[in-house]
């Protein structure tokens, strides 16, 4: 009978092999930085391979969406060896693979699938073993949030693979992971690897040809010598939020009773739906919450509004003013009675619904995005109950071609997209209302308001 060996068909180069005795010698927890094409996916597949033969379970392998699974790794072929990823997988211990699901089952009973992020929601209530996080940066980092709790009880491994994206969850994943004895981390840059003949990986001479052809220095920062300085070539509103930070406008910013809070919307069908909470004081832009969430119909985000979610944590309890969603939601639909999202959300209650015209075309989408960067001098976010829309809008940039080496013309579709656009919802379509108080009531809000900033 033929012996097999795994790892199969992989040779792990010199700088390799330490996450492999790091693997070997008990490390449940891996942050592996590493730079652009040093064979991250390679290693961490082969790894997890290896693990789902020796001991049975379910292992996740994470990208940040299904399709870049299904390029990079179910129907990925190393371009030096012409050896597809999946045939690191000997045909003896396959006993089937589901390609709609993108499922591989051992012959020991181990199953090994591959996930994107933008719906983990769909592995709710599974118990996997091991899990690996292909290009962390781009990912929702609410997977690793949902995954961690599981993978703590039955003492689970997991693995991040990425290459930065700035300072991003990402980066702070990293910096925790250096000062933790539990963790394995590593960076690695191009100075630090080489193929087993020992030339580099990537050579300077090639990134000079890259330099020439266009690449930006920050890019050639962050792909090949893994930096988290610098602006995210690409990141439509990064700059805009680090100069708030800078100003101080990204604080506790409190509930001003006596003002009315404005919330704006992008509606999600497969996609999350995702709601900013503002309140104008002068000049000023307050956004005092922010909330997301997927596959709930308008009765539950009316409770959401109105206090009455049994989770403390969604009760929002404010009075408010107009609520506006995408033109869309004035679009007649099948069942109800033909009624239009705005029609079945008044009905809830979240009254009254205002349509803002927000084409998808490139050119109206980069206006509204233009439009965000003007008026982010004049917004003010809550630190903490914003973190998630904060973190959607840094994330928030353009799609970026691999194979070309440059960026596309039109963002790239991720769990970023919502909030980011939410927010161009504000940015596109807010209209201040005029309203003719007394000087007793104004002077009454400005007593209620002191002392905030």
């Amino acid at each position: 009978m033929k012996e097999l060996r795994v790892p199969y068909n992989y040779d792990p180069r010199l700088y390799q092999i330490p996450v492999w005795e790091a693997f070997q010698t008990g490390f449940i927890r891996f942050c592996l930085v590493w730079h652009r094409r040093a064979g991250k996916d390679k290693t961490a597949f082969n790894i997890m391979v290896t693990d789902a033969v020796q001991n049975i379970g379910i292992y996740y392998y994470f990208f940040p969406t299904y399709s870049q699974g299904k390029k990079i790794l179910w129907d990925g072929i190393d371009p030096r060896t012409g050896m597809k990823f999946l045939d690191h997988i000997p045909k003896e211990i396959l006993a089937k693979k589901h390609e709609a699901e993108m499922k591989l089952t051992l012959t020991n009973g181990s199953i090994i699938q591959l996930i994107g992020t933008d719906n983990y929601d769909s592995i709710v209530g599974t118990n996997p073993r091991r899990c690996v996080f292909s290009e962390y940066s781009l990912q929702d980092p609410m997977a690793w949030k949902y995954i961690q709790p599981i993978l703590a009880e039955n003492k689970g491994w997991a693995m991040f693979v990425y290459t930065p994206r700035g300072r991003n969850h990402a980066w702070e994943l990293y910096e925790m992971a250096k000062n933790s004895p539990d963790w394995y981390d590593e960076c690695l840059t191009v100075r630090d690897t080489a193929r087993i003949d020992g030339s580099p990986v990537i050579s300077i001479d090639e990134i000079e040809k890259q330099r020439a052809e266009g690449m930006g220095d920050e890019l050639i920062e962050q792909e090949y010598f893994c930096s988290f300085e610098g602006f995210v070539q690409g990141a439509y509103y990064v700059k805009q939020l680090r100069e708030a930070r800078q100003a101080g406008r990204i604080c506790p910013v409190p509930h001003a009773t006596g003002h009315e809070v404005y919330t704006f919307w992008d509606l999600g069908i497969d996609d999350s739906t995702t709601i900013w909470f503002l309140q104008v004081i002068g000049k000023e832009f307050r956004f005092i919450d922010y909330y997301e969430n997927s596959g709930e119909g308008f009765e539950h985000y009316a409770k959401v509004l109105k206090g009455q979610e049994p989770k403390s944590e969604h009760r929002k309890h404010y009075v408010y003013g107009d609520h506006y969603m995408p033109h869309d939601a004035a679009q007649r639909q099948m069942g109800r009675e033909a009624q239009s999202k705005k029609d079945i959300a008044e009905e809830c209650g979240i009254y009254p619904v205002l349509t803002v015209d927000r084409p998808r075309d490139t050119q109206a989408v980069m206006t509204g995005i233009a439009l965000g960067r003007n008026i982010l001098s004049q917004c003010y976010f809550d630190q903490k109950r914003c973190e998630r829309g904060i973190m959607a809008l840094e994330g928030y940039q353009t799609e970026y071609d691999e194979e070309k080496k440059k960026m596309g013309n039109h963002p790239l579709h991720n769990w970023c997209s919502h909030g980011a656009d939410a927010f161009r919802t504000f940015a596109v379509g807010y209209v201040p209302r005029v309203v003719h108080r007394s000087v007793t009531d104004q002077m009454n809000l400005m007593n209620q308001n002191a002392g905030w900033g």
